[in-house]
């Protein structure tokens, strides 16, 4: 074919090659496509499970407690007389008639602070006995004692040191959500590969510079395991505290519906307690997810 006939535009040429870049952009839009299908079945097979369960045990429940001679009582129960509590959860019509919702907020309040400075303590300490084998010879016995002392134990000690009911369950909180992460910190620490060791040796890296840039990140799976078991020991840990110290958090609420014998008030207080656990839960792991990139168990 002469160049004239590869000018002529009723001459169709072969088309050009794509580029390498076209090729992987064009994979990376075919990859992304939308699939409302795929979707809607892995909602479906995440949701359903849980809601036939749910209701299979509803109606077991009902039948069970239909009785008159029923100590507990049934579901239909529990909606009509708590129903206030169910529909709206954000009522306040006063300092201590205030809808779950605000109590559970003010529970999480503290659960924030206890925990937080858990988390911070905790990954410091767990740093240094997975770091130190002295510091380990000398602490972690001392840990395992403290850990095995059950939450409320804490609570007589806290309230005559602080003579407040508010820090007292903080530092309950605190006592009793700092060891697992303690532990898992110095686990983690102590499994970072010796090549990471030797690298941070050959940059010349400090002690902090190797704290922020090799060792947290390499044992940040094992330090959200213990983030993920610290904060479902905070959240027990102020429910029992607030039935002790007043106010007005969920725990409180749930010592005054007892001694008024609404049982109904406790059960919904009970739902609300799971729920906002299980959302504690699913939170924590999805920041550790995206943080170690999905390498911490779920």
């Amino acid at each position: 074919m002469s160049i004239q006939a590869i000018k002529d535009p009723n001459v169709k040429a072969f088309p050009t090659p794509a580029k390498p870049a076209e090729v992987i952009a064009f994979t990376a839009k075919v990859r992304r496509r939308f699939e409302p299908g795929a979707i809607a079945g892995k909602l479906a097979s995440t949701l359903v499970p849980p809601a036939i369960v749910i209701v299979v045990m509803l109606v077991i429940w009902q039948i069970a407690c239909s009785s008159p001679n029923a100590s507990l009582p049934p579901p239909s129960q529990v909606w009509t007389e708590a129903y206030d509590l169910i529909a709206h959860p954000f009522f306040d019509y006063g300092p201590q008639d205030i809808g779950l919702a605000w109590r559970v907020l003010i529970s999480l309040q503290r659960v924030a602070i206890g925990f937080g400075l858990a988390a911070i303590v905790g990954v410091a300490l767990g740093a240094l006995v997975g770091q130190s084998i002295w510091a380990m010879r000398g602490l972690d016995p001392v840990f395992q004692i403290l850990r095995t002392v059950p939450p409320l134990a804490w609570l007589p000690l806290s309230l005559a040191a602080f003579r407040d009911s508010s820090p007292s369950a903080i530092f309950v909180i605190f006592i009793t959500s700092i060891w697992p992460v303690i532990i898992n910190t110095a686990v983690g620490v102590r499994n970072i590969p010796e090549d990471y060791r030797n690298v941070s040796r050959i940059l010349r890296l400090n002690q902090l510079e190797f704290f922020v840039k090799i060792m947290v990140p390499a044992a940040a799976p094992y330090i959200f395991t213990g983030l993920r078991i610290g904060i479902g020991l905070s959240w027990l840990a102020i429910v029992a505290a607030e039935m002790l110290t007043g106010g007005v958090g969920i725990g409180f609420f749930i010592w005054d519906a007892w001694n008024s014998s609404r049982l109904p008030d406790i059960i919904v207080a009970l739902a609300y307690i799971g729920v906002t656990g299980f959302c504690l839960d699913r939170l924590v792991a999805a920041v550790g997810a995206f943080v170690t990139r999905g390498t911490t168990a779920k």
